[in-house]
């Protein structure tokens, strides 16, 4: 099949979690592949540079095909971004033994429902996120920060610049950031009693 003035590819990806784990089973499904990517990582880890390789290497009209889903990405969410990110590139997916082709409508369905699942995870933690941080505040926790200097520090601290002390030391001396030392000179942080 030709496209484009190109014959299509049909690119297989192939992952195994730990270097002692073997990749042969998932070669073996991947032998009608023109072409295979095989590494031998965690899905945790960021650094998947045959992942990355793979996904620049596909064009318009590929196949990217995978054993499973869970060989390809490290969560709902990642999968989702993969899958756009191979939509955009206009390169169908393929996983074999979920029998997911996003080719037909069926595997486009599929990866719209799992995208929205994503997403209402994301909404859900981040809910549960502020109803933490208002019952804390309700509790009279405070959050955030304690204030690094106290009343004398800071006027300490300004004496000490005033008589031409650098931000650099004012910065090791106090253990601030720059940004922390300015806003102490011009005070507009408030220091602790």
């Amino acid at each position: 099949m030709k496209h484009l003035g190109a014959i299509m590819a049909v690119v297989g990806y192939a992952r195994v979690s730990s270097v002692g784990q073997s990749l042969d089973v998932q070669l073996d499904k991947l032998k009608e592949c023109d072409k295979i990517f095989q590494e031998k990582r965690s899905a945790s880890s960021s650094k998947r540079p045959r992942l990355k390789a793979c996904l620049e290497y596909v064009r318009e009209g590929d196949t990217l095909v995978v054993t499973r889903l869970d060989r390809l990405a490290r969560s709902t969410l990642h999968l989702c971004q993969l899958a756009e990110q191979l939509e955009r590139k206009q390169v169908n997916l393929q996983v074999l033994d979920q029998n997911i082709h996003t080719g037909d409508a069926t595997g486009r369905l599929l990866f719209n429902m799992l995208g929205a699942i994503a997403q209402f995870e994301t909404e859900i933690r981040a809910e549960r996120q502020m109803d933490g941080i208002q019952n804390a505040k309700a509790r009279g926790v405070r959050l955030g920060r304690e204030k690094s200097l106290t009343q004398q520090e800071c006027l300490e601290l300004q004496q000490k610049r005033r008589q031409g002390m650098l931000i650099k030391t004012l910065m090791k001396d106090y253990n601030l950031s720059k940004a922390s030392v300015y806003r102490y000179l011009d005070g507009t942080k408030v220091s602790r009693p």
